[in-house]
């Protein structure tokens, strides 16, 4: 029975049983919490230099499409050379980026172009890198643990989203913008110092002494040969260019809440309260082998949940829908990204890894710029309600169209072989 109970909360097996993956998470975790400082410090700079929901949604304009372009470029590069190399580099680019900002507020730039290039270029690194950084769990844990893998991964990232914007709030009214970017650039060099640690990664047939091969031909096709493939990327991208808020957080605050940033802060604490929590009881969904099914109806209740926060009036009833929206999100990501990977074979799985990456990152990006746009056309209400609404019928026509992900079962789990230089180092740490 005990043993039966604590299978239903987070597993830890990963974070013991590899040393690269757990130093891999504690870098991820770090940048994480930085990266949710500084774009709360971005959305409230935007807002303070513009005033302007469109403001506001451009910031997701100028991080949507470099996501798209070289998120699709970092796929085929994880598919060629050395994954570990691509993430390293990349990573030094982020950190760049974040000195940047610090240098800009510094000096109290007033420009917001020049803000949003910052923003632009910050994220092209990261996608560069993503698509690469998606292949490492598969790659260093057995595959009875990439589900789990993934879950604290998550769950290290909605730990980010609850304390990352209440301490932005704190950070921003006492010192201003300047510290919260330099907070950034500190936690993007832990980072680095992580991926340093890590084993060589090259895919699966390179070349072993110069790590570079051509890629397997039908990497991007494979998404739309395969229904489960499209259909969880399909659900995916419903829920978040239709039903993305954050855009919206500053307007609503504004309304509704007096325009006070610490409560900006708590908007999107909530989502992690409930994403969070989530993933503390994660040991049952990543359990659960009817993974398609999961994940449509948990996008299905971040749809409906951010209609309801569209109509909410007191702040207790808004942070409780954002709360069970984050929860849905959790469930949802966890359960798509370990599908995902556990569907593709590796010599793939840059470049789907890429697709996933753009569409989750610059769905919600476009989301954002697209519920901007809206707003300023009509309301914040209006604009999330008819988001939300739109999004679960979206989600409703993906499930009705696609029985292989209705009716998908996760196979049963086998160990997977070590990676080239992951036994190595594995025997280093032993």
């Amino acid at each position: 029975m005990r043993g039966h109970v604590r299978a239903r909360f987070l597993d830890t097996r990963p974070l013991r049983s590899s040393q690269p993956f757990r130093d891999l998470w504690i870098g991820t975790s770090v940048s994480q919490l930085g990266g949710q400082i500084s774009n709360v410090a971005v959305l409230a700079q935007v807002w303070d230099l513009t005033g302007s929901p469109v403001g506001t949604g451009a910031i997701g304009l100028a991080t949507g499409l470099p996501m798209v372009l070289f998120g699709l470029i970092g796929g085929t590069l994880a598919d060629t050379v050395d994954r570990r190399a691509v993430v390293r580099a990349t990573t030094a680019g982020e950190l760049l980026a974040a000195a940047g900002l610090c240098a800009q507020a510094l000096a109290d730039n007033r420009n917001v172009l020049l803000l949003l290039a910052l923003v632009a270029m910050g994220t092209s690194c990261s996608a560069l890198g993503a698509p690469a950084r998606r292949t490492f769990p598969v790659r260093l844990l057995p595959g009875d643990q990439v589900a789990a893998g993934l879950a604290l991964t998550n769950v290290s990232f909605q730990a980010a989203m609850l304390a990352g914007p209440a301490m932005a709030g704190q950070i921003i009214a006492r010192w201003d913008f300047p510290v919260a970017y330099a907070t950034q650039a500190v936690a993007m060099t832990v980072s680095m110092l992580a991926v340093m640690r890590l084993p060589a990664m090259r895919p699966e047939g390179a070349d072993t002494a110069g790590g570079r091969r051509r890629p397997e031909r039908g990497g991007w096709q494979i998404v739309l040969r395969r229904p489960t493939l499209w259909g969880l990327m399909a659900t995916d991208l419903s829920a978040t260019l239709l039903a993305m808020p954050v855009a919206l957080f500053p307007l609503v605050n504004e309304i509704r809440f007096g325009g006070n940033p610490k409560t900006l802060g708590l908007f999107l604490s909530a989502v992690a309260v409930g994403g969070i929590t989530a993933g503390l009881l994660s040991g049952t969904v990543t359990r659960w082998r009817r993974g398609g099914l999961v994940q449509l109806s948990a996008a299905g209740v971040w749809g409906l949940a951010l209609a309801c926060f569209g109509l909410a009036g007191p702040l207790w009833l808004a942070l409780g829908c954002l709360a069970v929206a984050g929860a849905a999100d959790t469930v949802s990501v966890v359960t798509r990204s370990a599908l995902v990977q556990l569907e593709t074979p590796d010599a793939y799985r840059g470049r789907v890894s890429s697709v996933e990456h753009v569409i989750g990152v610059a769905g919600p990006d476009l989301g954002n710029f697209r519920g901007g746009l809206l707003a300023s056309a009509t309301s914040a209400s209006f604009s999330l309600v008819f988001g939300g609404l739109s999004a679960i019928l979206a989600i409703a026509a993906v499930a009705a169209t696609n029985a292989p992900l209705r009716a998908y079962r996760t196979p049963p789990a086998v160990a997977k072989p070590t990676a080239p230089g992951v036994a190595d180092a594995a025997a280093a740490a032993g």
